[in-house]
This record gives C-alpha cells, structure tokens and sequence, in this order.
C-alpha cells in the first residue's frame, strides 16, 4: 500500500495503468479500433446517453488516449485531460467551446504564428471580438476587460521572443470579471510550470514539442476542469473540429512522457549555458533567456518556473542579415520550425513561423525582424557551442600599421 506521494517522473511513467491488468504486458496496449463493441443493446443506448461510462467510438475516447489523458492531467495537476491532433486543435476545439459571435477575447501581444491567424482571421470572421493587449503588464487587463470578455489568453514563455505573463495575477483579474483564462504550456511543459496551479482554466500544449520530443508526432493535449474538458471534448473536438488523436499518436506522447523529466533538465542546463555564451559573443546584440540576470521579467520566471526552458531568442547586429548568414554556417544545428526535439534547432521567425504577421504587425507586436529563435537539443554541450562559435561573427582583426 503506498502512502506517500509520486514524484513528477513516477507519474509520468506509471501513473493509471497496472500491468497486471492487461496480461502483464509492461507497456500499455494500442487501441486500434474505430469502434467498440456494446455487451447489450441497452448498455449502448445507456452510453450514448451518458449514463455510463465506457468507449462509443475512437473520435470520442479510446482506451491508449484514455491513458494519455489521465497522466498529462495529473502532471499538470488538472482534474482531466483531453487529446487532439495537433496543439492548434487543442486551441480552436477549445475556442469554438468557450466563445460564441459576440463574445470578446482578450490576448497577450505575443503569440505562435498560427494561433495568432486563427484568432485574428479566424475567430473574427466570425463575429468574435479580438483584443490584443500587453499581458505582461496585468493592470492593462483591468483597464480593458468588460462584461463581454469570456477569455484571456496567452503563452508564457511566449513564442518566439520569450515574454512571460504572471498567470496568478492575470487570472485573479479575469476570474473577478468572470472570463477563462487559457495559457499555452508549450515552452514550459508542465515540468517547469503549472498554470492550472497558479488560477489558469485551461492550459493547452502542443504535444509535438517538448512532450514528445523526438519530432516523430503531431499532436496537442489540453487540461481543465472535469466540466469543462467534457464540454471540449462533446462540442469542440467531437462536432466542431473532429481534431482527434490517432491512438498511435498517443502511444507515441506516453513514450516521450517517460523521459520528459530527464529531458528538461539536459535542455534547461544546456541552454542556460549557451544563453550565457551569447550574451558575451562578439556580435550578439541581445539575448532573451528567462534564466539571464539581464532578462527584464527574471522575477516572474522566478516565481512560476522551476527552471528556465530549452528555447532562447537572440538577436545580431546587422539584423536579418546577420541572422540569415550565422544560421547559412551551422553545420551541426538544423535550420527547421518545430522544437524540443533531441536536435537542436533554429530559425527565422519574421520568415517562417510567424510569417503569417504582416511586417507591420510583427513590429506591433514585438517580433523584430531580426529575432532568430533557437531550440536547444540533447547533443553534447561541447558540440553545440563549437557550431555556435565557428558561424557567429567574427571580432575584427586589426594589424599593426
């Protein structure tokens, strides 16, 4: 009988499931099936209702996605979970949930290039109110938010340059005024951060990222109350999206799950290094790493973080063009989107992933043109800095006269 509680890895490893109820094999069982079988007519009908639990069809629930939920919920420390397609399905299930023509969202400046499409020419086609705000002053929350507000969202640290939001007091005032707060883990994890912990409704990730973290897998996860993920899940995901998770997916994230925890830690120390490293480069005209002394919100990451993440922004003198010639001289660093994986990755956000930002949004919205976004991998620190130091601008030469 245990009566002490599971660390983070523990249940992320074992968390709901028992070997010993499925033939003893170690690793849970993949659910390929479409459909399930009802014992009666009556038992069907009773589940349909929902008067019974149990698995009608695998755009619904499915026993490997069960499992999934059940472990990012208790890691997030959320009462359930829910698993979609992609982290832009968990985003637009739970908006088309939540907000109706009429409604107001209030979000932080910053924000993924997608999601920012999605809601400013997504849900304003159709008739939702779209207010973007600076979150990471929260008294501005409280000059905007008004009675048509039903949710606040925003990404902590945000992509691609590293803004944080204070999620406990951005939530007190949104609670006050009756909306949602929605906070986008992706970067964190739940590793490092909590939201739910901290006043948060809904926290949403992009499970290809950290949690998979082999960059083998689309996939995203949400967490939330009860009540709240069984509307999603009946509304948003199973009418409004049909944003479902293949079960092979979800074995996949389950897999990435188990090695979530000594995976963070190899991230987070190999970046705090290379932050560090850059910040003293010749060239190097700024570095964002929450874990920098010189990071402007170092005081919020101190409070909501456990440790400081894998991803860094930085930016050259000489802009894009610099930019553009360090990343052409890497060659061990990969030039691709995505991040945590096991590579370490970089790349150009004004060009690639936040290309959906006309330029003069991108300025109002604090993504300069120059900003290259750089995602920390598994590789040997050593490694990672010499391909860093070869194809960073070099410190002029000057000979005698």
């Amino acid at each position: 009988m245990r009566n002490r509680p599971d660390s983070f890895a523990t249940l992320a490893i074992h968390h709901g499931y028992d070997p010993m109820e499925n033939e003893g094999a170690l690793t849970p069982p993949l659910h390929l099936t479409s459909t399930f079988a009802f014992e009666t007519a009556e038992a069907g009908g009773e589940m349909f209702a929902g008067e019974r639990t149990g698995h009608i069809y695998s755009r619904i629930s499915n026993p490997t996605c069960d499992l999934l939920e059940k472990r990012i919920a208790v890691l997030e420390g959320a009462e359930a979970g829910l698993a979609l397609a992609s982290g832009m399905g968990a985003i637009s299930a739970t908006m088309w949930t939540l907000l109706a023509p009429g409604d107001e969202i209030i979000l932080d400046k910053t924000l993924y290039g997608c999601t920012f499409s999605f809601m400013q020419h997504g849900l304003a086609k159709f008739g939702v109110i779209v207010t973007h705000i600076d979150l990471t002053t929260p008294k501005n929350l409280t000059e905007v938010i008004s009675d048509k507000t039903k949710v606040v969202y925003f990404e902590t640290p945000a992509n691609p340059n590293m803004r944080l939001v204070d999620i406990e007091a951005v939530s007190a005032i949104a609670h006050a005024n009756n909306a949602y707060v929605v906070v986008d883990n992706t970067y964190a994890t739940p590793y490092l951060t909590q939201p739910i912990s901290h006043g948060a409704d809904i926290v949403v990730h992009s499970a290809t990222k950290y949690l998979g973290g082999h960059g083998d897998v689309v996939a995203g996860l949400l967490v939330g109350s009860a009540e709240l993920v069984s509307e999603i899940r009946l509304s948003g995901l199973k009418d409004m999206t049909g944003a479902v998770m293949a079960p092979f997916n979800a074995m996949l994230i389950l897999r990435g799950l188990k090695t979530l925890e000594l995976r963070m830690d190899r991230h987070c120390a190999s970046a705090g290094t290379i932050a560090t490293l850059l910040e003293h480069s010749y060239g190097v005209q700024k570095v964002w790493y929450p874990g920098l002394d010189s990071f402007e919100q170092r005081d919020v990451a101190q409070r909501q973080m456990a440790q400081f993440g894998g991803m860094i922004a930085f930016e050259l003198e000489g802009g894009i063009d610099a930019g553009r010639s360090m990343m052409n001289k890497l060659q061990l660093i990969t030039r691709a989107v995505s991040l945590g994986d096991a590579e370490t990755l970089i790349q150009h956000p004004a060009s690639m992933t936040h290309s959906t930002y006309s330029p003069e949004e991108r300025s109002l919205h604090g993504i300069s043109e120059g900003l290259v976004r750089l995602s920390i991998g598994l590789e040997g620190i050593g490694d990672v800095i010499f391909d860093l130091e070869q194809a960073l601008p070099k410190r002029p030469v000057y000979s005698a006269a």
